[in-house]
């Protein structure tokens, strides 16, 4: 593999984790918008987003319940 492949997997890797970390913020409950707005702009941050937020964020929020019939 030359080193134009490399990049271009490397940079696919991070979008890959960027779009999973968007979804789960989405998903999930952080006490307030705000917070979730502060992950949401935190993960839009090039290459170190994704890591940021799976390293600190990803436990922070709580999943939010399907309300039962």
């Amino acid at each position: 593999m030359n080193s134009n492949a490399i990049l271009i997997v490397i940079g696919f890797l991070f979008w890959v984790l960027t779009c999973f970390a968007i979804v789960d913020i989405a998903r999930k409950d952080f006490g307030g918008i705000e917070k979730k707005a502060a992950w949401a702009f935190v993960v839009l941050i090039p290459f170190l987003g994704a890591i940021i937020y799976f390293s600190i964020g990803f436990r922070k929020g709580e999943k939010k319940h399907a309300i039962e019939q």
